[in-house]
């Protein structure tokens, strides 16, 4: 009984444990879900998970169905960004323990009982318990806020400091968290308030249904908007945590803060007026991107840069030619993959998008509206699953995974997800280089490669789950040691106990042998 309370402990104490029962929570619901969709549902694996789990997949509540089901994993990210921030930013004890404490509640009824109210039967009892979730995750993102206020005095940088800060200390990198999650709670009111008027006024649809309507609803913009700043601001918190990782500091990270600060407010303001003046929003979105999207840009180029050096040091190389700067720059596939995939998103993701803003009534709109809608479905699918390889990666490293099964998880995974990435770019841009009449070969090849690039995501993601999940029945396996560094074990408790007689007798002026 004493070892299983030990393990629960690590789960709900422990930030590797709550980021890796998290991780866990999304990996079982895509593994389960992800059979209702793509070739399972031809090879008949849909039909087998129908029947085993009951499921009630009635036609008219797909749209509802897919909104549950993606808020159900959003909230479960946003839990596992919200523990490394609590991690790696100072902050009391008692705030990270609240925290963490109030978000975990909250993702998990939000997942639970979002999942089971949309696709078990219509019971409003588990809707209600899925709004009780959202709220507390909502209220997870004010305590985090007030612990991140970065004008408290324990919080200001010596002048000296490398990290980002004004003259008078103010910390650049605590302002620009901050500043982020508040940004994330308006932009949740901005979603929560249609939210409120489903059922009177307001009915549920897929954004990329409506691309072709010439007016939209303010209730429909706020939706809209809300999504694309949600997947937004995750983005932006993330590149916040890695570069904390990567310990990013000196010039480039004051200017890198600064940016980030900037472009996450003006996108912020720029995405809540969608709804009364949605011409001069999309203007205001794009000046903010400019900002944020530079900042990333300098991470990656400090992050590899710092990776060509150290891995010139280790050789003791003074200089090194371009193949020893390659070979220092790759050894690390976690570390050079973070800032990798944010280049690589330009390709997949902002690239994408931008031709399409550019080219919208000239190329885009002579498409029929299934084209334009699976390039939007793919574009936004593209940045969600990159969100979700930089977390792996981060946490891959948290996790202490070293040496040879370092370098396979790291390349798998990049690699991997790649190639599904650009195989689906090109799959739903077929139009500008090929006609329909002729597009079955693409779409059979590129289709194959996404399928065997996911798969491979997935097979090196099952791979390291159970290795934990194997480490788990191991006494003294890694999650005891990351049990005792969280200042959960017995012998911490121990020295702790220890610790008080020998400061009564300081305390008393006298001597401890």
């Amino acid at each position: 009984m004493h070892a299983l309370s030990r393990r629960i402990s690590y789960f709900l104490q422990s930030t590797k444990g709550l980021a890796l029962l998290a991780i866990a929570m999304i990996s079982i619901v895509t593994a389960i879900w992800g059979t209702l969709s793509g070739p399972m549902v031809e090879w008949g694996v849909k039909d087998i998970t129908v029947r085993l789990l009951g499921l009630d997949l009635d036609p008219s509540d797909r749209e509802g169905r897919i909104v549950m089901l993606y808020h159900s994993i959003a909230m479960a990210i946003v839990a596992i960004e919200v523990y490394f921030i609590t991690d790696i930013i100072p902050m009391k004890k008692h705030e990270q323990n609240t925290i963490n404490a109030t978000v975990t509640a909250g993702y998990l009824l939000s997942m639970i009982f979002g999942l089971v109210f949309a696709y078990f039967g219509h019971n409003y009892v588990f809707h209600g318990l899925f709004l009780v979730g959202q709220t507390l995750v909502f209220f997870t993102g004010v305590l985090l806020a007030a612990a991140l206020w970065p004008w408290k005095k324990e919080y200001r940088l010596p002048l000296d400091s490398p990290y980002a800060h004004t003259k008078k200390g103010l910390d650049l990198e605590r302002t620009a968290y901050f500043v982020m999650a508040v940004a994330t709670l308006g932009s949740a009111m901005f979603g929560a308030v249609t939210g409120s008027y489903w059922g009177n006024g307001q009915e549920t649809f897929l954004a990329e249904d409506l691309i072709r309507e010439p007016i939209k609803t303010a209730l429909q913009l706020a939706i809209i908007g809300h999504l694309h700043i949600m997947l937004t601001l995750i983005a932006v918190a993330l590149t916040l945590i890695v570069g904390r990782w990567q310990d990013f500091k000196g010039k480039l990270h004051k200017a890198a803060m600064i940016l980030m600060i900037l472009g996450t407010i003006v996108i912020t303001l720029g995405v809540w007026s969608v709804v009364p003046y949605e011409a001069q929003a999309h203007t205001i979105i794009y000046v903010g991107s400019v900002p944020v999207m530079f900042s990333a840009l300098l991470f990656v180029i400090f992050s590899w840069d710092k990776l060509i050096r150290t891995g010139l040091t280790e050789r003791n190389i003074t200089k090194g030619n371009f193949i020893q700067k390659m070979q220092a720059l790759l050894r690390d596939p976690l570390r050079f993959g973070v800032g990798w995939q944010m280049v690589f998103m330009n390709f997949t993701v902002s690239g994408v998008g931008l031709f399409m803003a550019a080219k919208l009534d000239e190329v885009i709109r002579v498409w029929s509206h299934r084209e334009e809608r699976i390039t939007l479905t793919g574009h936004w699918h593209i940045l969600s699953a990159i969100v979700a390889t930089i977390i792996l990666m981060y946490f891959a490293d948290l996790a202490g995974l070293k040496g040879k099964a370092r370098r396979w998880f790291g390349w798998i995974l990049i690699i991997g997800s790649d190639i599904a990435f650009a195989s689906v770019t090109v799959f739903s841009l077929k139009r500008l280089f090929i006609t329909e009449a002729a597009q079955q070969p693409l779409v059979d090849m590129t289709m194959l490669l996404t399928d065997l690039g996911l798969g491979a995501v997935l097979v090196v993601l099952a791979a390291f789950m159970l290795w934990r999940l194997f480490d788990l029945f191991l006494k003294n396996g890694r999650w005891s040691q990351e049990y005792t560094e969280a200042g959960l074990g017995e012998d911490v408790e121990l020295i702790e106990a220890q610790a008080l007689p020998a400061q009564a007798m300081e305390n008393k002026g006298g001597q401890v042998k």
